[in-house]
């Protein structure tokens, strides 16, 4: 990696740290009740269908924002990303109503799929020798991020500020990022691409079910951590019984899970190879998730969530990611796009369902989905060598 890199490696990355943020604020409970109680909802689970928005906003802009990457190079994309970032997070700060907030969780999730097409093919070209260290590099600054939450939150309590002004701040942060990533330099292939259309790079791609599988495990794992993100501390807080004011401590505990899968992985990707993570992870969090639906206690609450934030959200999307990228090598803005749009279906699809269920039922229907992750994990491994062959003939 030539160094001249690593300053906008580090842009690219607290970018992320901001996203983490962003993308976790909506489920934490004392937000959600403040939310629910200025948009005059009876509800506090229906602030879910808001978070659901982000997934949709991925859906729209997905298709256009990979092969946009590609062709026009990523730093096009990354102040496209921060632009809407932006937006969202002014949005959600000052939103009367349900409709101004949905349509600023919509560009949040414009913004996610424009830094996510552009970040995850310009990290793995500035740490080209160990791409899956660098796109989980990009799941550490989230989890940073989320392991600070309760930190901000008790910071805006603790001043009498509202907890409203943590977006506005994260708004003003990832502006003064988009200022910066303006002069970063990046390397030859992420300033410009040769890319044809999102259809054009279908159509040259040569899908077999094992690849088509590995872009479905987009969604079974997103559905894994989400559910959990989302949700977990309201079945704590209704089930479990753990105070409003305590229940987001789980967000440390599921932080500092993913943070020590991070380095745990990383230096376990460098001997094994990491598309074996795809099945170990979400097995260890589908037994947890039936340990935590069958116990019911605050202790098994906060064991789920450092578990599940190791083995759920410890990278194993970014895993998948690396896997579909060095697989298909010559569209890696486009096939990054697919799996976050499996990503982004089920973030849209899942959490809308989940909005009208009780946070037991969630659970249920968590488990049944990282299950169906496992299946699909086990016949890619079955199948890796397969694929693999056939991506270094077509790159020759």
């Amino acid at each position: 990696m030539d160094k001249k890199y690593l300053p906008s490696a580090l842009i690219l990355y607290l970018n992320y740290f901001i996203h983490g943020i962003g993308c976790s604020i909506l489920s934490q409970q004392v937000v959600k009740e403040m939310l629910s109680e200025q948009w005059g909802l009876n509800d506090v689970m229906a602030v879910t269908s808001i978070a659901a928005a982000l997934g949709l906003g991925r859906l729209i802009s997905l298709p256009f924002a990979g092969p946009l990457s590609d062709k026009l190079g990523r730093r096009l994309s990354v102040l496209i990303g921060c632009a809407s970032y932006v937006i969202f997070f002014v949005g959600i700060a000052f939103s009367p109503n349900t409709t101004i907030a949905y349509i600023a969780a919509v560009l949040g999730g414009i913004a996610n799929s424009f830094l996510d097409t552009a970040t995850y093919p310009a990290v793995a070209e500035i740490i080209y020798k160990y791409t899956g260290i660098a796109t989980m590099g990009i799941k550490f600054f989230i989890s940073v991020a989320q392991l600070l939450m309760p930190f901000f939150l008790g910071v805006a309590a603790g001043t009498s500020m509202s907890y409203l002004m943590l977006p506005l701040v994260c708004g003003i942060v990832i502006a003064v990022l988009g200022i910066l990533a303006i002069f970063a330099p990046l390397p030859a292939a992420s300033e410009s691409g040769k890319s044809e259309s999102f259809i054009s790079n279908l159509k040259n791609a040569h899908f077999s079910i094992e690849s088509i599988a590995l872009i479905l495990i987009g969604f079974t794992s997103t559905a894994t951590f989400q559910l959990w993100l989302n949700c977990a501390q309201t079945f704590a807080n209704d089930v479990a019984g753990i105070p409003s004011e305590s229940v987001s401590m789980m967000q440390t505990y599921y932080s500092a899970g993913t943070m020590v899968a991070l380095v745990v992985t990383s230096l376990l990707i460098t001997k094994f190879k990491q598309v074996r993570f795809l099945v170990i992870y979400p097995a260890i969090s589908a037994v947890m998730l039936v340990l935590v639906y069958l116990i019911k206690s605050p202790m098994i609450c906060y064991v789920g969530a450092f578990v599940i934030g190791y083995a759920a959200a410890g990278g194993v999307l970014q895993m998948a990611t690396a896997v579909v990228n060095d697989l298909f090598p010559k569209i890696k803005g486009t096939i990054t796009s697919l799996v976050m749009i499996a990503s982004s279906l089920c973030n849209y699809t899942i959490l809308t369902a989940a909005a009208k269920m009780t946070s037991s039922q969630v659970i249920i229907m968590n488990i049944v989905i990282t299950v169906i992750g496992v299946l699909l994990a086990v016949f890619v491994n079955a199948r890796y060598g397969v694929l693999l062959k056939n991506a270094e003939e077509s790159a020759k």
